[in-house]
């Protein structure tokens, strides 16, 4: 399988736990119980029922947004998607044929889209984000899918609850629980998978829980993390094998070798150490990183992870995910919404 193009961007011990990415990280959601893992089934085409249309949309709880191509595209609460094609300044919902909280998206170009979220839900879009096709879901499981990731429009991975990680070859058409590529027998929560330049595939979750894929996703090697704590999220960074994986109370590592080795990343806050959850990450077009979490934390790294500047918003909203606004701005997406901020997370000024 040829190597891709590196594309950017997303705990708990068994039973009744908060799985979705804030609903453990951020506390912004209530309990979720959460059975045992069965067979994965295709989804119905019967009985849809769409999200339901708000004005007030994108003002909802949002757990993740990226670009397909300039657009942005935001994902949350009640099955909720919205678009922007000005930059975040407005936004449009999109239809949607769920009312489950979606936790994931991702765009491998301005057309081709994939979301996650509860009840094992995997929906496509081939429009921008647009409009919306249920592909999969899994309603026996009653599971949330936590994160996706495209190598091109034909193979890609989700990963979610219970150390679950479906795999297609086709787009989406059809999807095969590849869980048991993992060495993972004690079925953590897997949070977040991201492609690491020049190297692989990697996933983080419970119990700081790591793996490794040289060949994407064929092979996989589990690693002796750095940490025992949740890690939330992981984000390949613009230099060969480097990458950042994170977690909670501000726990942030850094690996320059695919995750043989790391360090960690001290951050600084104005009253002493940051020890608000981390949740979502983006490379930024200039190989900048922004990592956003809890209290309103926005970190911000030009020296690819080596060290970080610390903003906690006055208003400490939590926030689950951050994209580029196209603008030099940010895109910020969780408690309240998405909304736009300047590049260090601060309100725009009117």
């Amino acid at each position: 399988m040829n190597e891709p193009v590196m594309a950017t961007g997303r705990c708990r011990p068994p039973m009744l736990r908060r799985v979705a990415l804030l609903a453990s990280a951020l506390s912004l959601l209530g309990s979720v119980v959460l059975s045992a893992p069965v067979l994965a089934v295709a989804a119905s085409t019967s009985d849809v029922i769409y999200s339901v249309e708000s004005a007030r949309a994108s003002k909802t709880l949002m757990l993740d947004v990226v670009h397909a191509g300039q657009r942005l595209v935001a994902v949350g609460d009640r099955g909720h998607i919205v678009y922007s094609d000005d930059q975040g300044t407005s936004w449009t919902q999109a239809k949607v044929p769920t009312r489950q909280l979606l936790t994931a998206v991702f765009f491998v170009d301005d057309k081709h889209g994939w979301a996650v979220g509860h009840d094992a839900q995997i929906l496509a879009s081939v429009d921008g984000g647009s409009t919306w096709t249920k592909q999969f879901e899994d309603l026996p499981r009653e599971a949330p899918l936590l994160d996706i990731w495209f190598q091109d429009a034909s193979h890609g991975f989700a990963v979610g609850a219970y150390g679950a990680l479906y795999e297609t070859n086709d787009g989406g058409k059809h999807w095969e629980d590849a869980s048991d590529r993992l060495d993972n027998e004690d079925q953590y929560h897997l949070n977040a998978i991201a492609a690491v330049k020049d190297a692989g595939l990697f996933v983080v979750g419970e119990a700081g829980s790591m793996f490794r894929s040289a060949d994407w996703g064929q092979t996989w090697e589990k690693l002796q993390g750095p940490y025992e704590g949740s890690l939330f999220g992981v984000i390949g960074t613009a230099q060969s094998s480097t990458l950042l994986a994170y977690g909670l109370r501000g726990n942030l590592y850094r690996s320059a070798d695919f995750g043989t080795t790391w360090e960690q990343v001290e951050l600084n806050a104005a009253r002493g150490a940051l020890e608000f959850g981390l949740s979502g990450a983006t490379l930024l077009p200039d190989g900048a990183i922004v990592i956003v979490g809890n209290g309103g934390s926005v970190i911000r790294s030009t020296d690819d992870g080596v060290t970080f500047s610390v903003f906690n918003r006055p208003d400490r909203i939590s926030v689950a995910a951050v994209t580029a606004a196209g603008n030099g701005n940010l895109i910020l997406a969780g408690q309240g919404g998405v909304r736009a901020t300047t590049s260090t997370g601060a309100e725009l000024s009117k």
